[in-house]
């Protein structure tokens, strides 16, 4: 077949540049100057990954257990490699070389480019909703706090919803390949909560094509394109077997899963419901997709000199710096969240043409594209909805697992500019001028019309902000007027915005400006709205030369810890567990990770938080009173840290070391009892273990460690009576093997979380191993079906390409 360049190759080569050089215009000192955005979150996950990553470096090999944070934990999450693995390989071939993370946007226009096109949505229209969707505020506030494997997630969601749709449209084979690839690289990003919505998606696109199939009669034909599909989503599980294996294994004795606790209440698996609605978007915080500034913006908002709450402050002999920095971060926002760093939107034309896409978007891809829409910003509101949230929490099958349900709005500003682009392809496709005139006039007053609303009735909201009771009343008055003009402002900007937009559609209409033309210019219109609002959050302010050197250049406290060459843990007392700064250089007590150990978690809650709030209650009256810390000396805390100076380093003298014999054993009959015996017991004399589960005796002798690495720790035992040595090690009982003399033996769980072994009289040699089935089991499978996925997208591109190049084009 004879391919027309210029038709049918030339727009998607033009698409795929915009798609660059929008990402290099907008990140420019990233691209040239070698500068980093400043994420909190990949800050703390190099301080969590350092040990990981030096030993990869230093041996070759994969700790896979890293002891910097929590007293330990597995790797998995932190950071693990699989042998073989090609998605990394694969990733940056589909980037063009752009950096981590901003590859993952520019991938996210390349998805939603070929989402559209299989919509049969022309090219100029594709590269709109690709641009719209890549530069929403959910990606670029994401970005700005290190979430991003969650931006690769979503970024993903189109391409895996292009391929099914493709294998609807006839394209079988390409369509499984495509949905396979991008199945694949979705899972391996480790972003489940994101997948979980990946599937609500794809179930919802599903019964909107069973129920037109059922209806033309055409089931059978379903049938058999579900069957391939859900073939290539089982490859793509399988290309993962790696890690799957391993993050399942490991959910079960992390925070999502069962609770080992009586006294904590509800037993079942997973988390807490008022911990996983503590992120829920407010019903009318939702209107930041019309009205950016709604809310009033970030939890910390810059607001000018001349805004209410300076004058007011000025009025009351407020001036200088405290006056500068507080209009630098001013409590503007009023929603519902505990904090923000700024208004989910997606531009308000998205929105504007989303109303033209219910009237005039096909009703089966109408119907799908509305639900998404409506379901996404329910499972947002969370406990907003409780109804109807706290029932999806109780009997969706490992919903309970997730958090931060706010981030289901990542799935509404990718619903809104698909049904947009879609709409807007078969305006312009209808002959009947009328009707899309009376489409497009109907659109702008439902939308313009709302926005008008929202100046004119902007008095009716409260404007309150959970910080305003801090705040004496003369400034909240004034903050709650600023929020108005907030609201306000914004909402004319969104009306600057439709008209223009609305107009250009009209001009086309009526014959006086080409499709094409009025394409581009409403695009423009799109980049100059979402890409002003991120500018807000996410600008060249946000950008530094190595954040990381900095952030983890070693203060003197640091250099006066290390001086001390032993094994030992640390206990950071500025916001302990928080924080992987500590675990750059040290084994921290605590750690920054969003699955804790369940263990451990308990630990904290009933325990470690009481010790150690305690202990600085007495050291702030002068009183250091190591010996009562019997949690905190257990875990081997030879130095707890208060600050940067030497002499905010205080040395514990009473830690118990790396291993020790206690000499009673408190028998005990549950995990409550257990950990209700920490602080009673002295842990370097006793040690509690569950009679029901293991057998041990008292012992008595010395312990030293040679050697000690992440997946390895040996030591020399001198027992002069046969008994129980306590390991300051997090037990765990999947991968960990111990043996004496060579010989392998059973572990025992003492102290509710620490390891222990029965030694024989004499000397021994003690080794633990960390060598989990699960890491190795699913290597062969991951593997192979990763070059098997590869092998079926290179042989599908290869035979249908000149058709697939015809996609968005108009004969």
């Amino acid at each position: 077949m004879q391919v027309n360049f210029k038709q049918q190759i030339l727009p998607h080569l033009l698409g795929i540049v915009s798609f660059y050089v929008l990402i290099v215009m907008y990140f420019s000192p990233i691209v040239f100057d070698g500068k980093m955005i400043f994420q909190n979150d990949i800050l703390q996950w190099e301080g969590s990954a350092k040990e990981m990553i030096d030993f990869r470096e230093e041996t070759g090999e994969e700790g896979l257990w890293t002891n910097s944070m929590f007293g330990g934990m597995p790797a998995y999450l932190v950071n693990t490699e699989y042998p073989g693995d090609i998605s990394r390989a694969v990733i940056s071939t589909l980037t063009l070389g752009l950096p981590h993370p901003i590859n993952g946007l520019f991938f996210g226009m390349v998805s939603m480019y070929i989402l559209l096109l299989t919509f049969r949505v022309r090219s100029e229209i594709s590269v709109m909703g690709a641009w719209a969707f890549a530069f929403n505020t959910f990606h670029m506030l994401s970005l700005e706090a290190g979430h991003n494997a969650k931006i690769w997630a979503i970024c993903l969601v189109p391409l895996i919803l292009a391929g099914i749709n493709m294998a609807f449209n006839g394209k079988k084979l390409l369509g499984v390949a495509i949905t396979a690839v991008a199945l694949m690289l979705q899972i391996r990003f480790n972003h489940l909560q994101i997948t979980y919505y990946t599937l609500i998606v794809v179930l919802i696109y599903a019964i909107g094509q069973l129920t037109y199939y059922i209806k033309e009669k055409r089931l059978p034909e379903f049938g058999k394109i579900a069957g391939i599909l859900i073939i290539g989503g089982l490859i793509a599980v399988g290309a993962n077997a790696n890690r799957l294996i391993s993050v399942l294994e490991y959910g079960k004795y992390s925070i999502r899963g069962e609770k080992l606790l009586e006294s904590a209440g509800d037993n079942e698996a997973g988390l807490s419901k008022e911990y996983a609605f503590s992120w829920s978007q407010g019903k009318l915080e939702s209107l930041t997709l019309l009205v950016p500034n709604f809310s009033g913006g970030a939890s910390q908002e810059g607001i000018g000199a001349d805004s209410n709450a300076a004058e007011a402050l000025r009025q009351n002999g407020v001036s200088g710096a405290q006056l500068s920095n507080f209009l630098q971060g001013a409590p503007t926002y009023w929603g519902d969240q505990p904090f923000t760093g700024g208004p989910i939107y997606g531009s308000v034309i998205m929105a504007f043409l989303f109303v033209i896409g219910i009237i005039y978007a096909p009703k089966r891809f109408r119907n799908i594209f509305v639900v998404i829409t409506v379901l996404s910003l329910m499972l947002a509101w969370g406990n907003n909805l409780a109804w109807f949230n706290y029932t999806l929490f109780d009997i969706l099958p490992g919903y309970n697992k997730f958090r931060a349900v706010s981030m289901a709005l990542g799935i509404t500003l990718f619903a809104v500019p698909v049904l947009g682009c879609i709409g807007l392809e078969h305006l312009y496709a209808d002959r009947n001028q009328q009707k899309k005139t009376k489409a497009l006039l109907l659109s702008v007053a439902i939308v313009g019309g709302f926005v008008l609303l929202l100046i004119l009735l902007a008095g009716v909201f409260g404007f309150k902000g959970a910080a305003d009771a801090s705040f004496p009343s003369w400034l909240t008055d004034a903050l709650r007027e600023d929020r108005k003009a907030m609201l306000r402002n914004d909402a004319l900007r969104s009306l600057a915005f439709i008209l223009p937009s609305a107009l250009l559609i009209f001009f086309a209409i009526k014959g006086k400006v080409n499709y094409l033309y009025a394409t581009l210019g409403i695009a423009i219109l799109v980049v100059a709205d979402v890409w002003t609002i991120n500018k807000r959050y996410l600008n060249d302010d946000s950008l530094k030369k190595s954040p990381s050197e900095s952030y983890f250049a070693p203060t003197p406290a640091d250099k006066k810890i290390m001086q001390d060459d032993g094994y030992f843990r640390v206990l950071n007392l500025q916001n302990t567990f928080k924080e992987a700064r500590t675990s750059y250089r040290f084994q921290s007590i605590g750690g920054y990770h969003g699955a804790k150990m369940r263990r451990y978690q308990d630990l904290i809650e009933r325990v470690l938080q009481t010790e150690i709030s305690g202990f600085v209650k007495k050291a702030q009256e002068g009183n250091f009173d190591y010996a009562n810390l019997p949690a905190l000396n257990m875990l081997n805390t030879k130095y707890i840290l208060a600050g940067n100076s030497e002499k905010a380093v205080f040395k514990n003298p009473e830690a118990n070391g790396p291993a020790w014999f206690p000499q009673e054993i408190v028998a005990v009959g549950s995990n409550d009892e257990e950990i209700s015996e920490i602080p009673q017991i002295n842990t370097k004399s006793q040690a509690t273990v569950n009679t029901n589960e293991f057998e041990a005796e008292a012992g008595a002798g010395t312990v030293s460690i040679k050697n000690h690495q992440p997946n390895k720790l040996e030591y020399t035992v001198n027992a002069s009576k046969a008994g129980l040595v306590v390991f300051s090690e997090i037990y765990y009982p999947e991968g960990w093997t111990a043996t004496i003399n060579g010989e392998k033996t059973e572990i025992i769980r003492t102290n509710y979380l620490l390891r222990g072994l029965l030694v024989p009289k004499g000397q021994s040699e003690v080794s633990f191993k960390f060598e989990p089935t699960s890491y190795y089991r699913g290597s062969f499978i991951a593997v192979s079906c990763q070059y098997f996925i590869i092998l079926l997208l290179i042989v599908s591109l290869v035979l249908p390409f000149t058709k697939f190049a015809n996609y968005g084009r108009k004969g």
